[in-house]
């Protein structure tokens, strides 16, 4: 299994047109209010993509550990910190 594939390259490729139409707004001087929406969009989006490739990889990290008859608390507390520090 890749670690990332490509539904998540997609997402940020959708998430990098998304920010070059920010500045194209901005280039336009497009009112305050449409660009701060844009931006929350994005980073909404982002946000959503750090939590697919936490849970891609917690995944795939758990299912290696179980095989290996290793514990998994450690791993699944790396996660979520990961996850508190995203935000």
């Amino acid at each position: 299994m890749e670690i990332y594939d490509d539904k998540v390259k997609n997402r940020l490729k959708r998430i990098e047109g998304q920010v070059r139409g920010i500045i194209r707004m901005m280039e336009e001087e497009k009112q305050c209010h449409e660009v701060v929406t844009q931006l929350a969009a994005v980073r909404n989006a982002i946000d959503r993509a750090i939590g697919v490739v936490v849970s891609s990889n917690l995944e795939e990290c758990i299912r290696k550990q179980i095989e290996n008859g290793e514990g998994t608390e450690e791993t699944i507390k790396e996660a979520v910190n990961l996850l508190v520090k995203s935000r």
